[in-house]
């Protein structure tokens, strides 16, 4: 025994359920993408949620929705990235401090990628809205601190995963709501962006642990190799 599950990002026993997830996510937002390909109106479930302006909300509430979305600029981005690293490595846990970054800019980059190839437009055509890189990022770097949690406390397959989902239900919709209150994003982009970050989120820590235990691996046969080179 190597003592690696107790260290992984991706604690075993939430694998299943989380690829599970992960899988419905990622079809969520390809049938999302498909649907609203190249539209520059809100759809039928977006004008039933509500219909995003520039003035959804008034203060104090707008104050609220800015400083929300600020968060997922890159000025607020850097600083909870940073934050959320410099707590992994304090409590000596440097795989998670490595998936903080790897899976924020997987689920970001996700979401730039999609963007040009979904089409889909709010307020002019040089506005890209499907899916939201403001709300995937939250929810990532929500997971990312839910699944260190779950490995520090040692919870089971039912509260892990219940704490891990919360988070990100938590942090999608609260950077939704804001997005949506600003008026940057139809409801179905927030629903997409969300669902970036879920699948692609357990994807990254699971390649994050492997890449961890072949190195780790590795280094234990080099030193392996050295014992046994060395005279006695």
């Amino acid at each position: 025994m190597t003592g690696r599950p107790a260290s992984a990002v991706l604690p075993p026993p939430l694998r299943p359920w989380l690829g599970t997830t992960a899988a419905l996510a990622a079809l969520v937002v390809v049938v999302l993408g498909i649907l609203y390909a190249g539209h520059s109106e809100p759809g039928g479930l977006d004008t039933w949620i509500v219909r995003p302006t520039a003035d959804s909300v008034r203060p104090p509430l707008r104050y609220v929705a800015l400083a929300t979305d600020f968060l997922g600029e890159p000025a607020g981005a850097v600083i909870l990235v940073a934050a959320t690293v410099t707590g992994c490595l304090l409590l000596r846990r440097p795989r998670a401090a490595v998936l903080a970054v790897a899976a924020v800019g997987m689920a970001v980059g996700t979401a730039t990628l999609l963007k040009p190839l979904v089409g889909r437009t709010i307020h002019g055509d040089a506005n890209l809205s499907y899916p939201s890189g403001h709300t995937a990022f939250l929810t990532a770097l929500a997971l990312v601190v839910a699944l260190l949690a779950t490995g520090r406390l040692s919870l089971g397959r039912t509260a892990g995963t219940s704490l891990v989902l919360a988070a990100a239900l938590v942090a999608g919709a609260t950077m939704g709501w804001a997005q949506v209150a600003l008026g940057a994003h139809y409801p179905t982009d927030v629903l997409g962006g969300w669902c970036t970050a879920l699948a692609v989120t357990p994807a990254t820590a699971w390649l994050t642990d492997r890449t961890a235990d072949r190195l780790a691996d590795r280094r234990a046969d080099r030193t392996a190799d050295a014992g046994r080179r060395r005279p006695h």
